[in-house]
């Protein structure tokens, strides 16, 4: 009820009664949710107490819009990995219960197409287990897609390094209680992928000895004005606000400081990293020839049966993804000098200077 109410007074609000409806749907919602996760607890409660993780999950880093997407979607292709789909990451709290529902009658819930580009959506898609967390209650930078005209919530959590140790803890320990759930539905090594995680490297690898990463770089020429096309996508249709439909200089300032704060601690962190756990992938060389690129990372990363799924990634390269058109993004002369200046240790280090 609390969102609802904030609503109220909020005056950019009240123009938009489908916000009214978006926020009703939401409250009423609640109740559901929470019958359901009682639901799973009684039925699942003590599987998932003695569930254990079959592997050091696989994590794929990188900023919005480096090509962590188009990573994730090939790494699902091994189908001896796994990793959190849609629904599973929309509804955390009851999924083992519920999922067999929303995948049978509840397409039509979602569009065939992402918003913010060409790649496909669907509730047996890949998902961002950053979603699962923001609705799990943990605390998120995603919470910003709801209320977007509000100061940005929870900077903090892109790189953990303020956050007290107490509340460190409960987020990890939030986030294995979801992948334990995971994998209680199908015992698969995770391949997890949040932009959100670069700068929780260090964490994330104290917590899973052995766990891996692969980290996507892209040019910032396009980096930057495709995630400032991103957000007000997402806002569009997920806001409980009426968001700006233009980027706005506030939102440039944002895009610039998450950029900052997650690379700031990511180069920190990866001198503590053994170089055999992590791989750098340019988004560039992904695109231009993905097969022989995910043969390599399986490679460095000593990952097994690389040659089982070469010809199910071939016939991939070989058809959709010649279909597939990269957006163009174009900067003018300022914005460019600006973010040369801002992110000139990205432009330095990965090679786009």
């Amino acid at each position: 009820m609390g969102t609802w109410f904030r609503l109220l007074a909020d005056n950019r609000f009240r123009v938009h009664p489908t916000r009214w409806a978006l926020a009703t749907t939401v409250t009423l919602a609640g109740p559901f949710n929470e019958a359901m996760r009682l639901a799973q607890k009684a039925i699942y409660g003590r599987r998932l107490d003695a569930q254990q993780l079959p592997a050091p999950p696989l994590f794929i880093l990188g900023h919005w819009r480096s090509g962590t997407t188009l990573m994730h979607e090939l790494i699902a292709k091994d189908d001896r990995l796994g990793g959190p789909s849609t629904y599973q990451c929309f509804a955390p709290h009851h999924f083992l219960v519920s999922e067999w529902f929303f995948r049978s009658f509840g397409k039509w819930l979602l569009p065939s197409k992402r918003p913010m580009d060409n790649m496909e959506a669907g509730w047996d898609r890949p998902q961002e287990d950053e979603f699962a967390l923001m609705n799990l209650g943990v605390p998120s930078p995603y919470r910003r897609i709801a209320f977007p005209n509000e100061t940005p919530p929870d900077l903090e959590y892109l790189d953990l390094a303020d956050v007290p140790q107490e509340k460190r803890d409960e987020w990890l320990a939030a986030l294995h209680k979801f992948l334990l759930s995971v994998t209680l539905r199908k015992d698969q090594r995770l391949v997890l992928k949040s932009p959100t995680h670069t700068g929780r490297l260090r964490y994330l690898a104290e917590f899973y000895p052995g766990t891996k990463f692969i980290h996507m770089t892209r040019d910032p020429r396009s980096l930057f004005p495709s995630t400032c096309r991103l957000w007000p996508s997402l806002d569009h249709v997920q806001a409980l606000q009426k968001p700006s439909s233009e980027v706005t200089p506030e939102l440039e300032a944002y895009v610039i400081e998450c950029l900052q704060r997650m690379y700031t601690a990511f180069e920190r962190d990866i001198a503590h990293i053994d170089p055999e756990q992590i791989i750098h992938v340019r988004y560039e060389d992904l695109v231009a020839d993905p097969v022989n690129k995910l043969a390599e990372i399986y490679e460095t990363l000593k990952l097994d049966g690389f040659d089982d799924i070469r010809p199910t990634l071939q016939e991939w390269a070989d058809s959709q993804h010649r279909e597939y058109k990269v957006n163009k993004h174009s900067l003018p002369p300022e914005t460019e000098a600006r973010i040369r200046t801002e992110w000139a240790d990205y432009f330095e280090r990965y090679g786009y200077a």
